[in-house]
């Protein structure tokens, strides 16, 4: 999950699995699998870096003595 910001100032946070394109037109539009868009005020390469750290935070494996719960 990532948190994004609407053009109305308004914070939620989308499922980053559910992404399926994001384009900058000038507004950054993404595009979700369920046919949804939202305009958001994040760039796109600020929108790429929280997908990435997403990703690896949820694919990160544990580390020796770090607990798994």
């Amino acid at each position: 999950m990532i948190k994004v910001t609407k053009y109305d100032g308004k914070e939620i946070v989308i499922n980053a699995e559910l992404i399926e394109t994001i384009e900058s037109t000038p507004d950054t539009v993404i595009s979700l699998t369920t046919k949804n868009k939202i305009i958001v005020k994040e760039t796109v390469e600020q929108l790429i870096e929280k997908i990435i750290a997403y990703k690896q935070l949820v694919h990160k494996f544990p580390q020796k003595g770090e607990s798994t719960n």
